[in-house]
This record gives C-alpha cells, structure tokens and sequence, in this order.
C-alpha cells in the first residue's frame, strides 16, 4: 500500500515548511539546499500542485502546502511517539551491562561494592546473557562484556584482560587420586568457540592422555557450578583463570 510513498521527498516537504526554507532543511537534514529543492520539485510533479512559492526573499507555503504540511507534520509526530514509547526509560545514572552469569557472579559483582564507593551516584544494573549483543539495536544495554576467542568486524571492542583455563580442584585433592578415583568436572559451553577448551585438548597438551580414560565424568552447564562443585570436592574443573582467581585468593 505504502510502497510508492516518495517518503525522502515527503521529509525535505516537512522540513522546509516547519523551518520555513529550503537552506534551514538541508542543514536539518545534512543534504545541500539544491538537494532540498529537488525533492520538494519531485513531490510537486506527483502531486499536480504547487507547495511553495519561490519568491527574492524565500519560498512560502501555498494553500495545498498548507492542507499537506498539516497532515504530515501530524503524522510525523504519530511516528516519532510511537517510536519513543518503544524505547526504554533513559536514566543517566543507570549503567545497564550485560555479561555471562558466570563473569557476573564470580567477578564482576564482588566488585560493585569498591565502585559504588567511589562512584555512589551511578547505579550499575547487571543483566546476564551469553549471546552477542547489538547495541545499536538493544538501547536497553549501554556495555556488553563477552570472553572473545574471535574477531566481531561489525562490534567496537575493547580488551578488559586476558585470561587462561587450568585445572583447579579443592585444596585437599592428591595426585595419588588419579590412578583411584579420578572424576573431571566438564563443563557444557552455552555459545560455540573456535577454541578448544575440553579436557580432551588439555589433557594432550599436558601429556595426560591417560586421564581421559580413567576418570568419572561430572557435567554442568555453566562455569559457576562447575567452580562450586570443584570446591565441594567433586572432582577437578577445567576454568578461567579470572573466574576462579577470587577462590584460589581465598584459599
């Protein structure tokens, strides 16, 4: 139905009559005043009408430029608040961040309480999501922290630290439980990775291949519980080095 609507020419029509000139619209709408004129002589010609008088001193709306200019302007507004009640509530001492539940919960939380002390009128609101975030098209987020093992050339980003994965286990577990008792904890990657982060590449690079075929498998979908189940004694867990460095400080 819409499909034909000339809605570039209808825009250069409303700007020009709402800021009364073609220059004043082509600097709203960074285009060149001729570009302004010619959209506005496109829109002429489809309709079978005159919108402007061109005069020395400028150009006024006519009759029919009034009646036009009075309908767009209206439904132009329509659009604009429909658009804006979509967006959500701007709060500018709000910092909305997105991040894994695991970065969340093992890092970035214990954190919060040394910023709002230095920082004790901005409140940072914590959403968690293991998916890539577009902020151009999410307004509800203004920072997304991922762990990156590739190039996004689309996403602006910024390096936060590095990280590595080891072994961690509880403090009490012997060497000697390897040839008795050996159980790895495994952890189900929620988003696919270039890098291969199992027990199976570790182990071949450490040169304990025999691990793999000895050991009781424990599984779970997120590295909080894996880390929590380590500490419980449940086995050995293959971790980010930033996300167990707070319980290795602890002991």
């Amino acid at each position: 139905m819409f499909a034909k609507l000339p809605l570039t020419a209808i825009r250069a029509f409303e700007s020009a009559a709402r800021l009364g000139g073609f220059k004043a619209a082509s600097a709203e709408l960074f285009v060149t005043p001729a570009a302004v004129s010619q959209q506005i002589k496109t829109l002429e010609n489809l309709l079978g009408s005159m919108l402007f008088v061109r005069t020395p001193h400028g150009v006024q709306l006519t009759a029919n430029g009034e009646r036009l200019y009075s309908k767009v302007h209206l439904s132009f507004l329509d659009i604009s608040g429909s658009m804006s009640s979509l967006k959500p509530p701007a709060d500018a001492n709000t910092l909305r961040v997105s991040t894994t539940p695991a970065f969340a919960s093992l890092w970035l939380i214990p954190r919060l309480a040394k910023f709002y002390s230095e920082h004790p009128d901005i409140h940072v609101s914590v959403e968690t999501s293991n998916e890539v975030v577009d902020l151009f098209r999410d307004s509800s987020v203004d920072l997304a922290i991922r762990c990156g093992f590739r190039d996004f050339p689309d996403l602006y980003s910024h390096a936060l630290m590095r990280e590595q994965f080891g072994v961690f286990s509880h403090a009490h577990w012997r060497q000697e439980e390897v040839e008795t008792s050996l159980k790895l904890i495994n952890i189900r990657w929620a988003t696919s990775s270039p890098a291969s982060i199992s027990w199976a590449s570790w182990c071949t690079a450490a040169n304990h291949e025999s691990w793999l075929s000895n050991a009781v498998y424990r599984e779970y979908n997120d590295e909080h519980f894996a880390l929590q189940a380590a500490i419980a004694g449940h086995g050995l867990t293959l971790a980010s080095t930033v996300l167990a460095a707070d319980y290795v400080a602890n002991g």
